[in-house]
Parts: C-alpha cells; structure tokens; sequence
C-alpha cells in the first residue's frame, strides 16, 4: 500500500512539473519556433530527464515577451 501511494504522489509531481515546463516554454519567448518545439518535445519525450533538462538548461534560454509585443499580436489577431 505504501509503495503504491509513493508511485502516485511521484507521478502526480512529475506531471504538474511537466505541465508548468509545458506552459513556461508557451509563455516564452526562444528566438524561433524550432527551439521552442525542441524544447517541448524533450520535455515530453523525455520523461523526468526532459523537465531537469528544461530547468536546467532551457528555462534561461527563453524571454518573456514584453508587453508591446504582447499587444501588436493581439492587435493583429483582432483584425
């Protein structure tokens, strides 16, 4: 029974921190679509390495978009 509950409070872990490294690498910015797409599939290809890997290495590589930018984007899907 207790290694049942460790199995699914580890699991349950693991997938919040893969779901928020999913959700950082949407909300940044890398310079271009292929480094973010690299990035997500590590983070889902790679179970536990890929979410380290990200943390790591990945999460100071993207930018968060300033707000002008934010906004021209908006603007430009408004019309």
């Amino acid at each position: 029974m207790n290694f049942t509950i460790t199995v699914i409070s580890l699991g349950t872990v693991f997938l919040i921190l893969t779901w928020l490294a999913i959700f950082h690498i949407m909300a940044r910015d890398f310079g271009s679509p292929v480094r973010k797409t690299v990035w997500g599939l590590v983070v889902v290809g790679l179970p536990f390495l890929g979410v380290l890997l990200y943390i790591i290495w990945g999460r100071r590589q993207g930018v968060r978009p300033s707000l002008e930018e934010i906004t021209e984007l908006e603007d430009g899907v408004q019309k």
